[in-house]
Formats: structure tokens, C-alpha cells, sequence
């Protein structure tokens, strides 16, 4: 007994009861200076190094005899409230400098609805005959994609419509059917087809010129307009990849400085294109550069706020870059040619070039990296710029960071998150519900775009584009709401069952409602299969929007704050192989296309369940190291009711217990007969407490 009472005292009592903090949530707000609060500190457990996690836990390093002060550690309790919060006049500069690039990324990540739009084109000696014949518009090929949901086709009320290819004088509407839209000829008849030397074109963005009619990207050539988009995607993946890692270790401004020098030079090189293949091969990079640009931006504005401010930050930002999205038709109407409208969107990002004199490196990550002499120049730089007195530091933050000066920088890869037990499990949750929620919204829009022939709004490319900004603008605004009530993980929740609602019902009911259909006497028609099929689209892009964004902001928060870029880089990434699986499916000319929506609504049932597991992040503290986001865990998704006991003990509980077990050590010292009434006190005192 007493030989098991020493091991225990000597192991840190392995048998004791974790803190509700380390397993079942967050630490109360209360508690956390004591015990390595959300907000800050490495605590005593963490050691001097921030990457080093506590000894219990799987990957943690070995303590060092000197740990950096708790106070400056605990960023959001102690060094923001010294700057004044969001309230200084110099953090509010610096998060309306974070918002302005919003409007210029809009412009370019909406770009191929423009540039890569796929017009209706017919051969120019058939349209010489058909103004003979007395017809004077578009022939019957059109080239639409039914999966380029972003620009469909024009169908021309005036269109000469014939069968096999061949010009009518009547159209479609004299002869009582619909316009039949261009699918792509089979093997056998291909060749004639696309027997044609020179085309014309009918675009419908306003553009006169765009990337396909430049190169004549029709027919046998119209692969090449999905390896164009495949370029940019693949770009935006990579950057997330690398520039997250590169930020993490060298700082978000450099990485933000360096993106905008090579956008610059990459962006305007695209519209200098001399064919295809150095059109794809400049969008790659340009898109790399972007995706730099986008990733620091996020940071930044995350690492700037308070915590209850965060989410509102956030969100005006991608309002900013909704408007982005709304006036690029407009931009494209003024532009005429497709080069000019390429230049037009990469100029912007020269204002940025300021940002090298105006735009100071992320205090947060300075502290969290223990980089403390450039730290406190910054400090000091605030502190100048919002006319501070340092004299009001209650807290006593300048002479501890005093102390502080000569304690070496200690970085950290995201590569060390494979040795965590929590952190790297709530970001694996959250790159799978990104990838999810971007991958199934292209199904869900793909589904909607099927039924333009039949819905004569959808035929047009403005009320087309324009719905789908309408979607996403109402999905951020339902955003704002159920957050706010519902907290990250419950708001993440509802959007994610609500996406794979929609789903389920569109793959089963809408089959059973088409067996219906063909009795005659069930009284149901294919006009009601297609209303049903387009209202569940439009939930499920709503829906499927909101859990991908969602995803990345709580990514941002739970990420502690040493690798928080490369979290965010690997669920951006995750974003992007959602997005890259729309040009994949059209590539392969739709072949495929219910298969992928099928595993994507299963990964919609997964992630529902994954969810449970993510911690909340609201009105928490950003973690700052390793072993902060290890203590980022758990918590009950309802609050449990007061006159209910919780299942794990409070911190003061857990006080009582920590001395009974101090008691028993101290009891393994004395002699037998001592030991024994010692014993005896701590059963009468277990009993006391109502305990076996």
C-alpha cells in the first residue's frame, strides 16, 4: 500500500481525475491564469519551449528550467488590453487595411466566369449562308457545358435551330418546342463537324473578346479551357500549402509583402499571353501568389481582434469580397477585351506595395513565438501611434517583457502537430467538412443549371451569375445570425445537417417522385420533379457555402497561434480540392457526376458526427502555443442545468482531491501505527464528502 502510494506521488498521480479544461473543455475563464488558460500562457506544464507540450501528452517536449512569463503569454488577457483592444485608432487602421484587398481578391477569384466563358460559336461559311437564306443569327452550335454552372449559355430568341446541325429558317419557338441546347457530337460525325476553319462567336459577358474565341478553343480544343481552370485552383492549392508554412516561420508580412511583388509580375504577364499553355502556366502562379495573399490577410485580421469581435471582422471582409463578385460584370462591360480586363484586376494590388511601409508584423505571433525584442518595438510603435501613456500598464507587461529580452525565438512547423492528441484531430474534422461543403456545392449547382432549358431565367448569364451571388450573400448574412446564437460549433452543425438534408432528398425523393411520374394516373408531372429539384439546390448551396466558410474561421480560432497559418493553409487547401472536382467532372464530359454526389452526401453524414468532437471557440481566447490548442477540447454542446452534477469534478473539487493525495504521501513517511490514523482520518473525511 504504502509502495503504491510513493509511485503515484513520484508519477504525478497518473490515476488522478484531468481538469475539465484538459478533456471535457475549455478552462473557466476564472481559472485561467492558474492552470494554462485558452487566452494565453504555457503554463507551468508547457516548459520554456511554446512548441513543447505537457508531458502526458503524446509529442511533448522535455520541461526547461526558465518558462517565459505567463503575462506575456496570455496575449488576449494582458497585451491587448494594454493596446486598448480594437478601440486604438492604429488597430482599427490596420483592420480597414485588411479589408480593402478583399474587394481586389474578389475581382480575380471570380475572373474565369469572365475570361473562360464558353460562348455559343458556329462556323462562319454556315453563318454566310444562313444571311442568304435570309437568317441572321446563330447557327445550332453552341457550345455549352451543362457542369459550367458559372456561364451558361445565351439561348437567342431569334436562333435558327435545325436538325442535324443543319440551318432552319424557323426557330423554335414558330415550331412549339424548346430550343434543343448543344451536347457534344459523337466520335463518328465529330470530324464533320468541327470541319471549320474559322468561327464565330456569341459571348455572353460582355466581353468581346475572351480567352476561347483568342485560340479557338472549341470542339476538339475545348479541353484545354479545363486544364485553364485546373491551373488557377491547382495554384491557389499549392499556395495554401507553402505560403501557410513559410508564415509560420518567417512572419505573416513578409509572406503577404513577397505575394503582392509577384502577383503583380504574374498577373500582368497573363494578359500578355501568347497561347493557351502560357496562359495556364501564368494562372498557376498567379494563383499561387494569391493564395498567399489570401491566407496572411485572414491571419492578420484573426490575430488583430479581440474576442468577441472576431466573427464581425471576419465577415465584413467577405462582404467586401462579395462586392467584388457583383461588380465584375460591370468591370467586364467597361473592359470590352479580355487582356485589359486582366490588367484591370491585377493594377489594385499596386496600392498594396504601401502596405511594406504601413503594415506592421503580427504582434500576436511575435509573443507567441518569444521573439520579445522585436515585440516590444512594436509595443512601443503602438503605443506612439494611438498617443499611449505606458505609464497606465496596470498589469505590469513593459517590465516583464524587460526581463524577457534575451530569451532566443522559438518557431514552429505545422509538421509538429502530428505529435498532438486534440489539435491535429479537430483540424483533420475541419478539412473534411471544407472539402465537403465546397465539393457538394458544385452538385447542388450543377443540379440547378440542368434545369435552364426548363426555367427561362437560368438561361440567361447575368440572372445566372447573379443568383448564385444572391445564394452566397444570404448564406453570409444567415451566418451572422445563427452564430451569434448558436456559437461555431452549433451554428457549423445546423448548416452541415441542413446540406445533407438537401442532398438525401434530392438523390432519394426526387428518384420516387420520377417512378411516379411516368404512371399517368398519379396526377404528377416532370414540371413538379424540377420545381422540388431546384429548391433543394438552392438549400443545398446555401447551406453547403456556409459550412465551407464555417470551417475556415473556426480553423483560424481552435489553430494555435505558432502554426495557425499552416492550419488554415491545409483547410483552404481542403477547399480547394472541393472546388477543383467541378472542372474535373466537366472534363470528363459529366461522366461520373452522380457517383461524386453520392460520396459527397455520404461525407456529409461523417462529418455531422465529427462535428461533436470540435471544441467552442466563442468568446475564447486565441491558443497561443501547442499546448494551449492541446487544451482547446471538448465541450458539452448544451449546457448541463444547475441543479444537475456535472460528470467531471470543478477545479476546486479537484483542489480537495490534489490534497488527499498529498496527505496519503506524507502518511507513507510516517510509522505504521501514524499511517494507520491517517488512513483513518481520510476515510471519515471521504464519508464526509458522501464518497466510498
Amino acid at each position: 500500500m504504502a509502495i503504491d502510494r510513493r509511485r503515484e506521488a513520484a508519477g504525478g498521480r497518473p490515476g488522478r481525475q484531468p481538469p475539465l479544461g484538459e478533456e471535457n473543455g475549455s478552462l473557466p475563464p476564472g481559472d485561467a491564469a492558474a492552470s494554462v488558460p485558452l487566452g494565453g500562457g504555457a503554463g507551468p506544464s508547457s516548459g520554456g519551449e511554446i512548441q513543447s507540450l505537457p508531458s502526458p501528452h503524446p509529442g511533448g517536449g522535455p520541461h526547461c528550467a526558465a518558462a517565459p512569463s505567463l503575462l506575456l503569454l496570455d496575449y488576449d488577457g494582458s497585451v491587448l488590453p494594454f493596446l486598448g483592444g480594437l478601440g486604438g485608432g492604429y488597430q482599427k487602421t490596420l483592420v480597414l487595411l485588411t479589408w480593402i484587398p478583399a474587394l481586389f481578391i474578389g475581382f480575380s477569384q471570380f475572373s474565369d466566369s469572365f475570361l473562360l466563358d464558353q460562348p455559343n460559336f458556329w462556323c462562319r461559311e454556315a453563318g454566310k449562308g444562313a444571311e442568304l437564306a435570309g437568317v441572321t443569327s446563330t447557327g445550332r452550335w453552341g457550345a455549352y457545358d451543362g457542369a459550367n454552372w458559372n456561364s451558361p449559355p445565351t439561348t437567342f430568341s431569334t436562333a435558327a435551330w435545325g436538325p442535324a446541325g443543319n440551318l432552319s429558317n424557323s426557330s423554335g419557338a414558330d415550331r412549339g418546342d424548346t430550343p434543343p441546347l448543344w451536347s457534344p457530337p459523337d466520335k463518328g460525325d465529330n470530324a464533320s463537324n468541327c470541319d471549320c476553319h474559322a468561327w464565330n462567336y456569341g459571348i455572353h459577358t460582355g466581353l468581346i473578346q475572351n480567352v476561347v474565341t483568342k485560340w479557338d478553343l472549341v470542339c476538339d480544343n475545348a479541353w484545354k479551357v479545363h486544364i485553364a481552370k485546373f491551373s488557377l485552383l491547382v495554384g491557389l492549392i499549392f499556395g495554401y500549402l507553402i505560403t501557410g508554412c513559410i508564415a509560420d516561420w518567417v512572419g505573416r508580412r513578409p509572406v503577404l509583402l513577397c505575394s503582392i511583388i509577384f502577383i503583380l509580375i504574374f498577373g500582368l504577364t497573363v494578359a500578355l499571353s501568347v497561347n493557351v499553355t502560357m496562359f495556364s502556366t501564368l494562372r498557376f502562379f498567379e494563383g499561387f501568389c494569391l493564395a498567399g495573399i489570401i491566407l496572411t490577410l485572414y491571419a492578420l485580421r484573426i490575430e488583430l481582434c479581440p474576442p468577441g469581435k472576431r466573427f464581425m471582422i471576419t465577415m465584413v471582409a467577405s462582404f467586401v469580397a462579395m462586392a467584388g463578385q457583383l461588380l465584375m460584370p460591370g468591370l467586364a462591360a467597361l473592359c470590352r477585351d479580355w487582356q485589359v480586363l486582366q490588367a484591370l484586376i491585377i493594377c489594385p494590388f499596386l496600392l498594396m506595395l504601401l502596405y511594406w511601409s504601413v503594415f506592421p508584423e503580427s504582434l500576436r505571433w511575435l509573443m507567441a513565438t518569444q521573439q520579445f525584442e522585436s515585440a516590444k518595438k512594436l509595443i512601443l510603435h503602438f503605443t506612439q501611434k494611438n498617443s499611449m501613456n505606458t505609464e497606465t500598464d496596470i498589469k505590469g507587461v513593459m517590465p516583464e517583457l524587460e526581463k524577457e529580452l534575451s530569451r532566443r525565438p522559438k518557431k514552429v512547423c505545422i509538421v509538429k502537430m502530428v505529435g498532438t492528441r486534440n489539435l491535429w484531430k479537430n483540424i483533420v474534422v475541419l478539412c473534411v467538412n471544407s472539402l465537403t461543403g465546397f465539393g457538394i456545392h458544385h452538385c447542388f449547382a450543377r443540379s440547378m443549371m440542368g434545369h435552364e432549358v426548363k426555367v427561362p431565367l437560368l438561361e440567361n448569364f447575368y440572372a445566372d451569375y447573379y443568383t448564385m451571388a444572391s445564394i452566397t450573400l444570404a448564406s453570409c448574412l444567415a451566418m451572422c445570425v445563427v452564430v451569434r446564437f448558436l456559437g461555431r460549433r452549433g451554428g457549423l452543425l445546423l448548416f452541415m445537417i441542413l446540406t445533407a438534408l438537401a442532398s438525401l432528398l434530392q438523390l432519394g425523393l426526387l428518384n420516387l417522385i420520377g417512378k411516379y411520374t411516368q404512371h399517368p394516373d398519379s396526377g404528377m408531372s416532370d414540371s413538379v420533379k424540377d420545381k422540388f429539384s431546384i429548391a433543394f439546390s438552392i438549400v443545398g448551396m446555401f447551406a453547403s457555402h456556409a459550412v465551407g466558410s464555417l470551417s475556415v474561421f473556426f480553423c483560424a480560432e481552435i489553430t494555435p497561434t505558432v502554426i495557425r497559418c499552416g492550419g488554415l493553409g491545409l483547410v483552404l487547401a481542403s477547399a480547394g480540392f472541393g472546388m477543383l472536382t467541378a472542372p474535373i467532372i466537366e472534363l470528363h464530359n459529366q461522366k461520373g457526376y452522380f457517383l461524386h454526389h453520392i460520396i459527397f452526401a455520404c461525407c456529409t453524414l461523417i462529418c455531422i458526427i465529427c462535428i461533436l468532437l470540435l471544441p467552442e471557440s466563442r468568446n475564447q481566447s486565441l491558443p497561443e502555443s501547442l499546448s494551449n490548442g492541446e487544451h482547446y477540447t471538448r465541450q458539452p454542446l448544451l449546457p448541463h442545468k444547475k441543479a444537475e452534477q456535472p460528470l467531471l469534478l470543478t477545479n476546486a473539487e479537484l483542489k480537495d482531491y490534489s490534497g488527499l493525495h498529498d496527505a496519503a504521501a506524507a502518511a507513507d513517511s510516517l510509522p505504521d501505527s501514524a499511517a494507520a490514523n491517517a488512513a483513518n482520518g481520510l476515510r471519515s473525511c471521504g464519508s464526509a464528502r458522501g464518497l466510498p
